[in-house]
């Protein structure tokens, strides 16, 4: 294994690592290799974020269960909603036909080679 004899820090490694690059890319590559990182880390954060805020949309849109389903038809309501199904005036005949048709719909356009 490694050992500290050297007794270096991570300031001192920070130092070491500067010079290194200094002496790699010289003084004038170097203010033009920092600003290409730092749009490369701007990029990243920007993405990272329209991930989060995409995946918080999606999780707000869906319908919170606040406890275990009692019934039949609170499943297949439930079920219903989170797909955008309007549930008022429909049997639960109605509802499972529109479940797994909806259902069916999705798995096809998810795979479009599956026909």
């Amino acid at each position: 294994m490694w050992d500290n004899s050297l007794n270096i820090g991570p300031s001192e490694w920070m130092i070491i690592i500067f010079v290194a690059l200094v002496l790699i890319l010289g003084t004038g590559k170097l203010p033009g290799t920092a600003k290409k990182l730092g749009k490369a880390v701007n990029e990243y954060n920007k993405a990272k974020n329209d991930i989060q805020d995409h995946m918080k949309e999606v999780t707000d849109e869906v319908p919170k269960i606040s406890g275990p389903v009692e019934t039949e038809r609170e499943k297949l309501e439930m079920m219903a909603k989170s797909i955008g199904v309007k549930v008022e005036g429909k049997t639960d005949d109605d509802l499972r036909k529109i479940i797994s048709t909806k259902m069916g719909q999705k798995r096809i356009d998810e795979n479009p080679d599956n026909k």
